[in-house]
């Protein structure tokens, strides 16, 4: 047997010398607690696909996510479920929308809690894709318009950090412009 000739298992040889020199450490300050909001008060509807993952109406936001900042998760990401959905997906930027709303909430009463949204429009549409379509096609330009309009709305509610999850190419670009535009640095 050619290789390895030498096996030196000196930093391997207990606990505490593997703790030591481990790579890769993991504590709450890693995470990010997602939320999927939905419309309604009192509203936990489990996710069958996702276990121990609900969709939850905004006071139930509020409630976990103290939970959460006081486990010391320091964020936490919402995506939103919303009431009405239509082909341009226009809830997605509505300044009364679910997500909106539990922006408002946990940056009143807990504020020191970051709050990064999902931006994207297929949970929008009715028809379920990333954006608007034209010609049987996802029109890439006409949809990176509606992206900024989400992410302005989001922004405006208190969001920290906008998570664009689409598929549009240069929606970061056109996101980025538009809140450097408006004052969003």
């Amino acid at each position: 047997m050619a290789f390895p000739i030498n096996r030196p298992r000196r930093l391997r040889r207990n606990e505490t010398l593997r703790r030591m020199i481990r790579e890769t450490r993991l504590s709450a300050d890693d995470l990010i607690q997602p939320f999927f909001v939905c419309p309604g008060r009192e509203v936990k509807k489990p996710i069958a696909a996702m276990p121990g993952v609900a969709q939850i109406s905004v006071d139930n936001v509020l409630r976990e996510a103290r939970e959460t900042h006081a486990a010391g998760v320091p964020a936490v990401i919402l995506f939103g479920i919303p009431s009405r959905k239509d082909a341009m997906g226009s809830e997605a930027w509505n300044e009364k929308g679910e997500v909106q709303r539990a922006i408002r909430e946990i940056k009143e009463h807990l504020p020191g809690l970051a709050v990064i949204t999902d931006v994207c429009m297929c949970e929008y549409t009715a028809h379920g894709h990333c954006g608007v379509i034209k010609d049987n096609d996802v029109d890439n330009d006409a949809t990176l318009e509606l992206l900024v309009r989400e992410a302005l709305s989001h922004v405006r509610a208190g969001a920290d950090v906008i998570a664009p999850s689409d598929m549009m190419d240069g929606r970061v670009g056109a996101i980025r412009t538009a809140l450097d535009e408006e004052g969003f640095a």
